[in-house]
């Protein structure tokens, strides 16, 4: 059994800070916790406004706290995410995600992040030639 209390996790190095600025996310369960996903809390700051495109990862968003909007970029309809909403990503969805009130998402990731992830150019997470993160860089 695992357990984890999010308090101590975020004093840990489960916790990563967005070098843009928009987020962060604190990692509950990764690829080492064998359990085939990785879940974060994240929080996404007032104001944030950015696109993602996670093009080797599946992701679904429960919205605990907050309130914003994802764009989705292929016909460009806008949802409004507000708490105890969820969006899927299941078609790697070119997204834009928008806080107008600070967020708190619950998030989980298949294939599961190692931990240090922040996202590329295009918005993604990326893969290393045997199917899994290793975007990682020594802190």
């Amino acid at each position: 059994m695992i357990v984890r209390n999010l308090s101590d996790a975020n004093q840990s190095n489960r916790r990563i800070i967005s070098p843009d600025g928009n987020w962060e996310s604190t990692r509950l369960l990764l690829k080492e916790d064998n359990m085939g996903f990785s879940f974060h809390i994240t929080t996404i700051y007032q104001g944030a406004d950015f696109q993602m495109h996670y093009q080797n990862h599946l992701e679904s968003v429960y919205c605990i706290t907050g309130e914003g909007e994802v764009e989705t970029l292929a016909d460009n309809k806008k949802h409004p995410i507000k708490p105890g909403t969820i969006y899927v990503l299941d078609k790697h969805d070119k997204h834009i995600l928008r806080a107008s009130k600070e967020m708190t998402l619950a998030c989980v990731f298949n294939p599961p992040l190692n931990g240090k992830e922040v996202h590329n150019a295009e918005g993604a997470y990326e893969l290393n030639d045997q199917g899994i993160e290793d975007n990682s860089t020594d802190e």
